[in-house]
């Protein structure tokens, strides 16, 4: 059974390391084999990294998107989980299962439970009920089709 992902206007998508930006119209992509995939919304970039636990959801993006440099980003992983797992020490559970899952190669997973570990801003909106700290969803973008009506001839 095939991936399907359905994406909004103007959203963008990694697939394997190339950045894929959507057009005008919500879009439906299908993956019938197996990808590394992340949607804008889950992308961070380094310049957000101003936390710990950031900078470990960063390095996890890292080794999952570009796998031909995840020997040199699992030192810099282990680096990093140390380092959060002393300035967290509360969180010792969460920390165990995204260790557990990155050594696992299920890095998407690790990436999620990784948000959680991410406080609000103040501001914004409360961690949702996936725990990834993301915005709210927005309404379903409705498509309608307009049709024509046939020409007439006036022969």
């Amino acid at each position: 059974m095939p991936l399907k992902l359905v994406l909004r206007p103007g959203e963008k998508l990694i697939v394997n390391g190339a950045v894929i930006g959507i057009g005008d119209h919500p879009v439906s992509l299908f993956f019938y084999n197996k990808v590394n995939f992340l949607r804008g919304r889950e992308i961070l970039k380094e310049e957000q990294c101003d936390t710990i636990e950031k900078k470990l959801y960063f390095i996890i993006q890292l080794i999952y998107i570009f796998p031909e440099d995840a020997q040199p980003n699992m030192a810099k992983f282990d680096l990093i989980l140390n380092e959060a797992r002393l300035s967290n020490p509360g969180e010792q559970g969460l920390f165990d299962d995204v260790e557990t899952l990155v050594r696992e190669g299920n890095y998407y997973r690790a990436l999620k439970i990784c948000r959680r570990l991410f406080t609000p801003e103040p501001g914004a909106g409360k961690v949702n009920a996936e725990g990834d700290g993301a915005s709210p969803p927005r309404a379903p973008v409705i498509v309608t089709k307009l049709r024509r009506k046939p020409a007439t001839s006036t022969d």
